[in-house]
């Protein structure tokens, strides 16, 4: 599997790029990394917010249906233990979101995490969706993010602006939303866990 390396000195101008590439790892890569959770069937939007100004700075949708992946469109986390397709990462045990999630949160930025129960077949149906959707072009994040949702039963309105913040506002109009706010005020503690990823080795968090 094709695996680029990051350095936790460049996070801040990957974030601010949404960099992309195309990737379209093996069907055998996806089958071994297949992870399925108890939680149930759900729809989450990943905002990175920026600190003091609450800019946003990228789009993700996590998405927990028959398994459970992120759609990271434009985006630069990566794990040699995680397949790609197309911004599309398979395998997001509770250890990789948190990888995800720590990636992203710094002294500068937080994540937002909305999540909407949905019907097992609705999250499904966002899984194919966001996989349809194909490999975006840096600063698209939102865009496809929210181009993808609308092809999902309960979220055709969707906006597909460029702003993460307006399609946030937007998704925390939905029925019972559930968010969570994580932060992250020790950049070095932040570093010390994406730098062990780089060699593969799950640590950090207990499985």
């Amino acid at each position: 599997m094709k695996r680029r390396v990051f350095l936790a000195a460049a996070l801040p101008a990957a974030l601010a790029a949404c960099g992309a590439q195309r990737v379209w790892d093996t069907d055998e890569e996806l089958r071994a990394a297949r992870f399925v959770s108890d939680e149930p069937p759900s729809i989450t939007l990943l905002t990175v917010i920026g600190i003091p100004r609450g800019e946003g700075g990228h789009s993700g949708l996590m998405i927990n249906g028959s398994q459970r992946v992120i759609y990271d469109p434009a985006g630069s986390w990566e794990h040699p233990r995680i397949p790609e397709r197309n911004d599309v990462l398979y395998g997001i045990t509770d250890n990789f979101k948190n990888f995800y999630i720590d990636y992203h949160a710094r002294s500068t930025y937080w994540v937002a995490e909305d999540t909407v129960f949905v019907s097992r077949e609705v999250a499904d149906a966002a899984i194919r969706s966001v996989e349809m959707q194909g490999a975006s072009p840096k600063s698209y994040c939102a865009v496809n993010s929210g181009k993808a949702l609308r092809r999902v039963p309960g979220f055709e309105n969707a906006p597909t602006g460029f702003s993460p913040i307006k399609l946030r506002n937007w998704f925390l109009t939905l029925p019972n939303v559930q968010s969570k706010r994580h932060m992250d005020g020790d950049p070095a503690n932040n570093h010390d866990v994406l730098l062990r990823q780089k060699d593969g080795r799950i640590v950090g968090y207990n499985m």
